[in-house]
């Protein structure tokens, strides 16, 4: 994923910041695949700085749960974990119930030229297959929410457990179907959320997050390298 979907910090960027972007986006994206050995020096060597930013970096990383690091021994892309996805989506689910129901209790009918502005987005991204930009889209659109919501702050906690579950989506969101079922998911979504139907909404963001579980079956069954667990 791209900085532009995860912009929420307005201080000067430095070049862990940078390394950290990188890393992390090669990550999520697959090129570096779970189990992929990382080492400070080259990767310093790569971006042509010293270990200290890469160190920075990593440390960021490995709070996220994306890397393992082991000292005195190479750094791990770590495999994807199934118990803390599971746990990630629980925290999720949980915050993001409670902001589809301030969002339909404080919906603004100002608010909806920016819903239709980013679903023709996806729209497009779905059709063009452009796996990237349709992602950055899901994080803009889920913002969006939390801002309907008057809950700015909440985007922060869904979007970090949203990063720990982007290399599983990642698998899913490939495909045609996997984005188109995404898309159709978040049209469900802002209608009833326009509408003003609180239940018809907590059901449709429940069985939204649900879909998780059929995602991570299929890429445990394709991909089992990848996991630890």
């Amino acid at each position: 994923m791209s900085a532009e979907a995860w912009d929420l910090e307005t201080t000067r960027r430095t070049t862990a910041d940078d390394i950290f972007e990188k890393l992390r986006a090669d990550i999520v994206s697959l090129n570096l695949p779970p189990g992929t050995k990382l080492s400070e020096a080259e990767v310093a060597r790569k971006f042509d700085v010293s270990r200290q930013p890469v160190r920075e970096a990593f440390i960021r990383l490995g709070n996220m749960k994306l890397l393992r690091i082991q000292p005195q021994r190479a750094t791990i892309v770590r495999r994807i974990s199934r118990s803390e996805i599971l746990e990630s989506r629980f925290i999720r689910t949980a915050v993001e119930t409670e902001i589809m129901r301030l969002a339909c209790e404080r919906y603004d009918p100002a608010h909806e030229k920016r819903f239709k502005s980013n679903l023709k987005q996806q729209k497009a991204a779905v059709a063009a297959g452009d796996t990237d930009r349709f992602n950055n889209l899901d994080y803009a659109f889920h913002r969006l929410i939390c801002e309907a919501a008057g809950c700015d702050f909440a985007f922060k906690t869904i979007a970090e457990n949203k990063f720990y579950v982007d290399r599983l989506c990642m698998l899913s969101l490939s495909s045609k179907a996997g984005q188109q079922e995404v898309y159709e998911d978040h049209v469900g979504i802002f209608e009833r959320l326009s509408a003003g139907d609180e239940a018809g909404l907590i059901a449709i963001t429940r069985l939204h997050l649900s879909r998780l579980n059929e995602t991570l079956d299929y890429a445990e069954k394709q991909h089992p390298a990848y996991f630890e667990d």
